[in-house]
This record gives structure tokens, C-alpha cells and sequence, in this order.
């Protein structure tokens, strides 16, 4: 039923049990799994030579978190046997770059972790998996917690 599946992660415990769900499902499908972590865009304010040097070490600092997060789901599908291909992409919105990698990869199904926010919090802080079941055109499982 499923070809290729979606993984984004952020790293979370949340996000490694949505791993170990989608590994488990691709292996049962046949499928194959993409990982994907966003990385948010560094606030460049332009002044200084310590921006530069503040840029480095952010994108250093955000892509071993990348590595660390996509070698977790790599793990998962090892483990099962499952092919996985890893991708990292650097957004404003994280929602949006998991949309854009669903149609740019061909992937016919998210899976991920849902942090299970309530009432204000989730009014405040937003949910990127809200916004993704609300603007995904392929199924979306959200894994909760």
C-alpha cells in the first residue's frame, strides 16, 4: 500500500518512537523511508565579523544535531531491514519543508511524533503537526506520545 515514507524528526524521544512506528510499518509494506530533519535558518543580522563566526557555529552545531537525529531513524530501519535515504533542508517553516520533501521526494505517507500540546500552549506555541495534517495532500500518521 505504501511506497515511501516520511520521517521528520527534531530529534525527540517523541520523534524516535515515530521512527520505530514508520520502520515498523515500512517493512510490512515493502516500503522505503526518508528522514528528514529541518534546520531553522540562522537570524543573520549582518553586523560584525562575529556574525560569521556565530553562523558557522550554528549551522555546525544544527547539522550534528541533523546527523544525530537522521542516524537515530537510520538505526530504526537497519534494525528492520528497511531501505532509508536521510535529508536535511534548511526552512523558515519547518511544516512547510516537510510538505515540500513529501512531494519532492514522491513519499504517500508522514509519520510523526506529536508532542501532545493542549489549550494555550498549543494556541501559543503553534504545532507543526497540526499544520501538516491540515495542509498535507498525502496521509499523515501522527504518533502521540
Amino acid at each position: 500500500m505504501f511506497k515511501k515514507i516520511l520521517v521528520p524528526s527534531d530529534g525527540s524521544k517523541l520523534a524516535h518512537g515515530a521512527a520505530e512506528f514508520a520502520a515498523d510499518l515500512a517493512k510490512v509494506h515493502g516500503a522505503s523511508v526518508v528522514g528528514l530533519y529541518v534546520i531553522d535558518p540562522f537570524p543573520y543580522i549582518g553586523i560584525g565579523d562575529a556574525s560569521a563566526a556565530g553562523l558557522q557555529a550554528y549551522m555546525g552545531e544544527a547539522q550534528a544535531a541533523a546527523d544525530r537525529s537522521l542516524g537515530d531513524i537510520q538505526a530504526c530501519c537497519e534494525a528492520r531491514g528497511v531501505a532509508f535515504a536521510a535529508d536535511t533542508i534548511e526552512r523558515n517553516s519547518t511544516y512547510e519543508g516537510i510538505l515540500e520533501t513529501a512531494q519532492d521526494e514522491g513519499c504517500d505517507l508522514i509519520v510523526m511524533g506529536s508532542h501532545g500540546r493542549t489549550g494555550v500552549k498549543a494556541l501559543i506555541l503553534g504545532s507543526v503537526a497540526q499544520k501538516v495534517l491540515t495542509y498535507a495532500k498525502v496521509p499523515v500518521l501522527i504518533v502521540k506520545p
